[in-house]
Protein backbone atom coordinates (compact mmCIF):
# COMPACT_ATOMS: atom_id res chain seq x y z
CA UNK A 1 0.00 0.00 0.00
CA UNK A 2 1.85 3.57 -0.93
CA UNK A 3 1.96 5.82 1.85
CA UNK A 4 -0.08 9.17 2.14
CA UNK A 5 2.48 11.59 1.17
CA UNK A 6 2.77 13.17 5.14
CA UNK A 7 3.48 9.61 6.19
CA UNK A 8 6.24 9.22 3.22
CA UNK A 9 7.96 12.69 4.81
CA UNK A 10 7.78 11.55 8.28
CA UNK A 11 9.30 8.34 7.19
CA UNK A 12 12.31 10.08 5.39
CA UNK A 13 12.70 12.93 8.00
CA UNK A 14 13.01 9.73 10.73
CA UNK A 15 15.23 7.87 8.43
CA UNK A 16 17.63 10.71 8.46
CA UNK A 17 18.10 10.66 12.38
CA UNK A 18 21.01 8.86 13.91
CA UNK A 19 20.08 7.93 17.03
CA UNK A 20 17.32 8.54 19.84
CA UNK A 21 17.92 11.89 20.79
CA UNK A 22 17.79 13.42 17.18
CA UNK A 23 14.33 11.33 16.94
CA UNK A 24 12.70 12.57 20.37
CA UNK A 25 13.57 16.07 19.30
CA UNK A 26 11.96 15.27 15.79
CA UNK A 27 8.91 13.67 17.16
CA UNK A 28 8.69 17.24 19.46
CA UNK A 29 8.85 19.58 16.43
CA UNK A 30 6.25 17.16 13.92
CA UNK A 31 3.92 17.28 17.52
CA UNK A 32 3.96 21.32 17.50
CA UNK A 33 2.30 20.89 14.16
CA UNK A 34 -0.64 19.53 14.86
CA UNK A 35 -3.90 20.84 13.85
CA UNK A 36 -5.07 22.86 17.30
CA UNK A 37 -8.67 21.98 18.74
CA UNK A 38 -11.03 24.55 19.90
CA UNK A 39 -12.12 24.50 23.59
CA UNK A 40 -15.70 23.06 22.11
CA UNK A 41 -13.75 20.44 20.68
CA UNK A 42 -11.84 18.98 23.76
CA UNK A 43 -14.97 18.03 25.42
CA UNK A 44 -15.18 14.81 26.81
CA UNK A 45 -17.73 13.28 23.59
CA UNK A 46 -13.91 13.34 21.75
CA UNK A 47 -12.09 12.10 24.71
CA UNK A 48 -9.95 9.25 23.86
CA UNK A 49 -10.32 6.39 26.59
CA UNK A 50 -7.88 3.80 27.83
CA UNK A 51 -4.88 6.63 27.37
CA UNK A 52 -2.93 7.55 30.47
CA UNK A 53 -2.65 10.61 29.37
CA UNK A 54 -5.48 13.37 27.89
CA UNK A 55 -6.09 12.77 24.25
CA UNK A 56 -9.14 14.10 21.69
CA UNK A 57 -9.90 13.29 18.54
CA UNK A 58 -11.56 14.82 15.98
CA UNK A 59 -13.01 13.37 12.56
CA UNK A 60 -14.07 15.07 9.65
CA UNK A 61 -14.83 14.34 6.04
CA UNK A 62 -12.74 16.45 3.93
CA UNK A 63 -13.18 16.23 -0.18
CA UNK A 64 -14.56 12.88 0.49
CA UNK A 65 -12.22 11.59 2.20
CA UNK A 66 -11.72 11.33 6.46
CA UNK A 67 -9.13 14.12 8.05
CA UNK A 68 -8.12 14.00 11.75
CA UNK A 69 -7.49 16.36 14.16
CA UNK A 70 -5.88 15.12 17.69
CA UNK A 71 -4.69 16.73 20.74
CA UNK A 72 -3.00 15.32 23.89
CA UNK A 73 -1.71 17.29 27.18
CA UNK A 74 1.49 15.37 27.26
CA UNK A 75 4.57 16.24 24.97
CA UNK A 76 5.88 13.39 23.86
CA UNK A 77 2.24 11.80 23.07
CA UNK A 78 1.43 14.84 20.60
CA UNK A 79 4.63 13.98 18.50
CA UNK A 80 3.10 10.29 18.71
CA UNK A 81 -0.14 11.47 17.12
CA UNK A 82 1.40 13.44 14.66
CA UNK A 83 3.27 10.97 13.36
CA UNK A 84 -0.24 8.22 13.27
CA UNK A 85 -2.19 10.91 12.06
CA UNK A 86 0.15 11.48 8.68
CA UNK A 87 -0.37 7.70 8.45
CA UNK A 88 -3.90 7.34 8.45
CA UNK A 89 -4.59 11.01 6.66
CA UNK A 90 -7.14 9.88 3.45
CA UNK A 91 -7.68 6.66 4.03
CA UNK A 92 -10.78 4.56 3.79
CA UNK A 93 -12.33 2.42 6.62
CA UNK A 94 -10.88 -0.64 5.15
CA UNK A 95 -7.19 0.67 5.27
CA UNK A 96 -7.80 1.83 8.75
CA UNK A 97 -9.27 -1.56 9.53
CA UNK A 98 -5.56 -2.96 8.19
CA UNK A 99 -2.99 -0.58 9.49
CA UNK A 100 -0.43 -2.23 11.24
CA UNK A 101 0.64 0.30 14.07
CA UNK A 102 3.83 -1.54 15.28
CA UNK A 103 4.95 -2.12 11.98
CA UNK A 104 4.91 1.60 11.20
CA UNK A 105 6.03 2.99 14.47
CA UNK A 106 8.76 0.64 13.69
CA UNK A 107 9.45 1.56 10.34
CA UNK A 108 10.08 5.23 12.00
CA UNK A 109 12.25 3.69 14.03
CA UNK A 110 10.43 4.54 17.13
CA UNK A 111 9.35 1.02 18.32
CA UNK A 112 11.52 0.27 21.07
CA UNK A 113 10.58 4.30 22.88
CA UNK A 114 6.97 3.46 23.09
CA UNK A 115 5.78 2.19 26.55
CA UNK A 116 3.03 -0.16 27.02
CA UNK A 117 1.25 2.09 28.33
CA UNK A 118 1.96 4.71 25.29
CA UNK A 119 1.77 1.51 22.85
CA UNK A 120 -1.88 1.08 24.59
CA UNK A 121 -2.73 4.45 24.47
CA UNK A 122 -2.23 4.96 20.57
CA UNK A 123 -3.84 1.62 20.21
CA UNK A 124 -6.88 3.00 22.10
CA UNK A 125 -6.55 6.29 19.59
CA UNK A 126 -6.67 4.04 16.62
CA UNK A 127 -9.79 2.34 17.73
CA UNK A 128 -11.74 4.79 18.21
CA UNK A 129 -10.56 6.34 14.63
CA UNK A 130 -12.00 3.07 13.46
CA UNK A 131 -15.03 3.38 15.63
CA UNK A 132 -15.89 7.27 14.02
CA UNK A 133 -15.57 6.06 10.23
CA UNK A 134 -17.66 2.77 11.65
Amino acid sequence: MKLPPGAQRALDAFAACTGWEQRARLLMQWGEHLEPLSEAERQEHNRVHGCESLVWLVAEQRDGAWHFRAASDARLLRGLLAVLLVRVEGLNADELARLDLADWFAQLGLQRQLSPSRSNGLNAVLLRMRELLG
